[in-house]
């Protein structure tokens, strides 16, 4: 499985995807999104854990508590993947619609 695959099937997850969505503001302790989402503070960790394994956030711990935030590295390779995507999708519409636009031509020069 690729780095974007783990990424995409680590934001799969509504839960998650929410959680990805609230550390993309700011970083947050894990008690503080324990508030924001209708799930027990180690379901929290569970899915943090998961985040972090895909290389989406990272950790710091100031005292007790752990504070996540995005990690910008993991945001950025999950850019390049859906830019070289996106560049494939584009290229494949272009030769598609080339290759309509030539058949027409020829249909229309038909006796």
């Amino acid at each position: 499985m690729t780095n974007a695959s783990i990424a995409l099937k680590a934001l799969g997850d509504p839960t998650r995807q929410l959680l990805f969505e609230h550390l993309a503001k700011r970083p947050l302790a894990v008690v503080d999104l324990a508030n924001v989402v209708p799930i027990s503070r180690p379901a929290v960790s569970q899915h943090l854990k998961v985040l972090k394994d895909a290389g989406l956030v990272i950790a710091r711990r100031e005292g007790t508590r752990h504070f996540y935030q995005v990690d910008p590295k993991g945001v950025e390779m999950m850019r390049q993947y859906l830019d070289r995507m996106w560049d494939k999708a584009l290229a494949s519409f272009k030769a598609f619609a080339e290759h309509e636009s030539r058949n027409r031509g020829e249909e229309k020069n038909e006796p």
